[in-house]
């Protein structure tokens, strides 16, 4: 799996101890960055991780900010993205399972690193169930 993850500079640290956790398992992790704390504006980096899983250069997203919000209003604004803010793990299984969710969003203020963790790891094991949600998402 190839998962695309940015962050603007509320999230970088984030972004970081959750790209290193993806590291260690069998996913391809495509870093746009930012690559700082340096002030930066997060929705040019929430198009860039929306539009290559439009483009199908990756299958899935991460997105973090300070809340989460941000990112998941800017990734929204493009077609065919289905981005989710998530601060626990029953929302991660449920916005993949009936929203069928391409983006996840994570806040850096408000979700504590191994949380953070436990909800990119339930996220990524749910499947969408379709059925019913199909309708709903696509």
């Amino acid at each position: 799996m190839k998962i695309a993850i940015a962050s603007d500079h509320g999230g970088y640290q984030l972004k970081e101890t959750v790209k290193a956790h993806l590291l260690k398992t069998d996913v391809e992790v495509v870093d746009f960055g930012s690559h700082s704390r340096e002030s930066v504006d997060f929705p040019d980096y929430a198009k860039m991780v929306g539009t290559s899983i439009v483009n199908g250069e990756n299958q899935l997203g991460i997105l973090c900010c300070g809340t989460g919000i941000g990112m998941s209003i800017a990734a929204n604004k493009i077609t065919g993205i289905r981005a989710a803010v998530v601060g626990d793990v029953f929302s991660a299984k449920a916005t993949k399972e009936h929203n069928d969710s391409n983006i996840l969003c994570l806040g850096e203020r408000v979700t504590g690193e191994g949380l953070a963790c436990l909800i990119v790891d339930t996220w990524l094991n749910a499947e969408f169930l379709g059925g019913r949600h199909a309708n709903r998402t696509h």
